[in-house]
């Protein structure tokens, strides 16, 4: 059996970080950038999937290092903000 297509996987990532504690870290960050990194190139659909992941974080109180990170990742593979 094949693996799903990243964006699911960054998506289902997604759904285990926010009902942890509903909010995104550092660490869980990393995990999802390191998932669409895994071909060393972030595509549409992985950029649609984080730019409603760092949309979703941010309706909360983002941490200062979190918030520095999503900006880095937005700018460095055009995730949309």
């Amino acid at each position: 059996m094949s693996k799903p297509p990243s964006h699911l996987e960054i998506a289902l990532a997604s759904i285990r970080v926010f009902s942890d504690d509903g909010q995104l870290d550092v660490a869980e960050l990393e995990g999802l950038l390191e998932l669409a990194l895994r071909d060393r190139l972030v595509d549409a659909d992985e950029r649609r999937v984080l730019a409603n992941i760092f949309a979703q974080a941010e309706k909360g109180d983002v941490p200062p290092e979190v918030a520095t990170r999503i900006a880095e990742a937005r700018r460095k593979h055009a995730i949309p903000g």
